[in-house]
C-alpha cells in the first residue's frame, strides 16, 4: 500500500470518528494555512535543511553542523510531532 493509499484511508477512518463541528474547525484551520502562502515556504524534500541550533534533553545546545559532522553518510533524520489541542 503507497504511503497515499495510507493516507486515504487514514482520512476515511478519521471522518468516521471525529464529530462534524471538529472536522469543520480542521478543515477551516487548514484552509486558512493554505490562504497563509505557508505551503510556498515549505522546504522541498531532498533539499538541504537550513542550519539552525536547538537545546538537547539536558538543555546544551547542539548544531545541525554538529550533527551532521557526526554522520559518514551525512543524513540526520528530524522527527516532526504535531500535537494538536482540541476544546473539550
Amino acid at each position: 500500500m503507497s504511503l497515499e493509499d495510507k493516507l486515504a484511508a487514514t482520512r476515511t477512518a478519521s471522518a468516521g470518528r471525529i464529530p462534524p463541528d471538529r472536522q469543520a474547525i480542521m478543515h477551516r484551520a487548514t484552509e486558512d494555512l493554505r490562504k497563509s502562502g505557508i505551503l510556498e515556504r515549505i522546504t522541498p524534500a531532498g533539499s538541504h535543511a537550513p542550519t539552525f541550533e536547538l537545546a538537547n534533553h539536558d538543555g546544551r545546545r547542539v548544531s545541525s553542523a554538529e550533527l551532521f559532522s557526526r554522520r559518514a553518510d551525512g543524513v540526520v533524520v528530524l522527527p516532526r510531532i504535531l500535537v494538536t489541542l482540541l476544546p473539550a
